[in-house]
């Protein structure tokens, strides 16, 4: 229903999770925004969702942030739960010496995650 969408932006204290979210927080269609990082994120997702809070617009916006160590499915409910549209923009960049295919393991465990918890509490959610 327009104006009426939960969305969540995972990784979304990042360098492309933060534009992403503004643009989320700002859509007229968007009614609630979460914003989901790790606490070793550069950025706190609770800033991020602060800073985004004083947009001129209608969206709630919270910030959701999880330990290293948290599974989605176990600790992303209250995140996830409702949402019509779920942002993956998260992962690692290669670091030094690292080989692509640790690469490629590391994000796909990042997205296997991520699609797990959806797949329990937002199963109707597009995924992107």
């Amino acid at each position: 229903m327009p104006g009426s969408f939960k969305v969540c932006v995972v990784g979304g204290a990042g360098g492309i999770g933060q534009p992403l979210s503004m643009l989320m927080a700002s859509h007229p269609d968007v009614a609630e925004l979460c914003v989901y990082d790790l606490n070793v994120s550069m950025v706190p997702a609770a800033g991020v969702a602060a800073d985004l809070s004083h947009l001129n617009t209608k969206c709630k916006v919270t910030g959701y942030s999880f330990e290293v160590s948290d599974k989605a499915i176990e600790k992303a409910g209250e995140c996830l739960t409702g949402c019509h549209l779920v942002l993956v923009p998260a992962g690692m960049p290669r670091k030094p010496g690292m080989d692509r295919k640790d690469l490629l393991k590391v994000n796909a465990d990042i997205a296997k995650n991520i699609v797990e918890a959806c797949a329990k509490y937002c199963p109707e959610a597009v995924v992107a």
